[in-house]
């Protein structure tokens, strides 16, 4: 048996389904797909990825990034996520330096942002043709 078939779900943890639905539906533009019996809210297009936002009451999250979006231009996707009210993370550490709140690498471009419930949140363009890894 294989999975690589199989439809993947993210699950993230939100203090308020309600609003991070309303987030990730109108800032995001991602589909709803239902609700579940324990108050999870669906997201995702027909036959894709998905995302579960679970309720939880001890407000405990990731403190890394939890979910990042593959986008081709983004640059144009930051000032459009901008438009929509989406704030953007600026880093100026050692290892990790945003300009217009984006960090380049010689492989990827990325850009942090955070949903209603603290979850952290990134969008990412691949550079080039990016390193083949074999487990």
């Amino acid at each position: 048996m294989t999975l690589a078939l199989n439809t993947a779900t993210t699950i993230l943890p939100v203090d308020d389904p309600a609003r991070a639905r309303s987030f990730y539906t109108e800032k995001l533009g991602l589909p709803h797909r239902g609700r579940t019996d324990d108050g999870s809210e669906l997201l995702g297009n027909p036959g894709g990825p998905m995302l579960q936002l679970m309720p939880v009451s001890d407000g405990k999250h990731s403190e890394h990034t939890a979910l990042t979006f593959e986008v081709e231009d983004i640059e144009r996707t930051v000032q459009d996520m901008e438009a929509k009210g989406v704030r953007f993370q600026d880093y100026d550490l050692p290892h990790l330096r945003t300009e217009n709140h984006i960090c380049t690498t010689d492989s990827e471009k990325c850009a942090w942002f955070m949903d209603t419930e603290h979850n952290i949140l990134c969008i990412h363009e691949t550079l080039g043709k990016q390193a083949e890894y074999q487990l």
